[in-house]
């Protein structure tokens, strides 16, 4: 059967967050053995859901593949799934549509190795129960989204001296609160994990307008923040398993 992947992301406007979507699309395409590959977002800008499934109709396949871009199991990828089966009665191509990118291992291994990158990055040789980890999530109104942040939380929780989450916006714990908890805790090492999928505006910018003064307030010693999750290739290896899940309904 001739397939095609779909990804539907939230969408930004930073040329970074469409490379990285790029590689990911690349990269699937190849793992998963698809005759085509491209992304869309649900808002911001164009391509838009519409955009990307009338693009897929387009080409040669028999089947696609919709993966949600999304960490968490929330109200916009409720949305952006809603939006992706009005399209079904369209066309003649069969239609799968998968679980997001969320409450999976291989989240966990990212987020380990962001950290242990990190430390040695800055030459800091300690063991895990040494250090002390604070995961920045973006902040959703859908009690899942903090569900399927916890999970990695949980995961992790016994390898570390002590690890704990906060969120950019929404929710609480702030970043402020998030730090301030960690300080409770005397750390001699805080690793900070950005979890976004992206090098956007909320990474490159919006993390910081309340970290940096959080941290110039605390008095924890040595801070430092690990790369976002980015282009990792156990996130294309995620895509393409989620696809596969999903592609058992066809």
């Amino acid at each position: 059967m001739k397939k095609g992947l779909l990804l539907i992301d939230r969408g930004s406007r930073e040329k970074e967050v469409q490379d990285e979507l790029r590689y990911i699309c690349e990269k699937a395409k190849a793992r998963g053995g698809y005759l085509f590959s491209d992304y869309c977002f649900l808002e911001v800008i164009p391509p838009y859901i519409e955009d990307g499934m009338r693009k897929c109709f387009g080409q040669d396949i028999e089947a696609l593949t919709i993966v949600p871009y999304f960490l968490y199991p929330g109200r916009k990828v409720k949305a952006a799934v809603n939006m992706a089966v009005e399209f079904k009665p369209m066309n003649k191509i069969k239609i799968a549509i998968s679980k997001p990118m969320s409450f999976h291992k291989l989240m966990v291994r990212i987020v380990d190795e962001r950290i242990w990158s990190t430390l040695a990055k800055n030459k800091i040789s300690l063991s895990k129960n040494e250090v002390n980890v604070l995961l920045i999530g973006h902040g959703s109104k859908d009690p899942e989204a903090r569900t399927s942040l916890k999970y990695v939380v949980d995961e992790l929780k016994h390898q570390y001296r002590d690890i704990g989450y906060c969120f950019l916006e929404i929710e609480q714990p702030n970043i402020s609160q998030g730090i301030e908890e960690c300080a409770k805790k005397s750390p001699e090492i805080l690793i900070v994990v950005p979890y976004f999928l992206h090098k956007g505006a909320h990474v490159k910018r919006d993390i910081y307008e309340d970290l940096n003064p959080a941290i110039e307030k605390s008095k924890i010693k040595n801070i430092f923040i690990t790369e976002h999750l980015g282009t990792d290739d156990k996130l294309v290896d995620l895509v393409v398993e989620r696809a596969r899940e999903a592609e058992n309904d066809y």
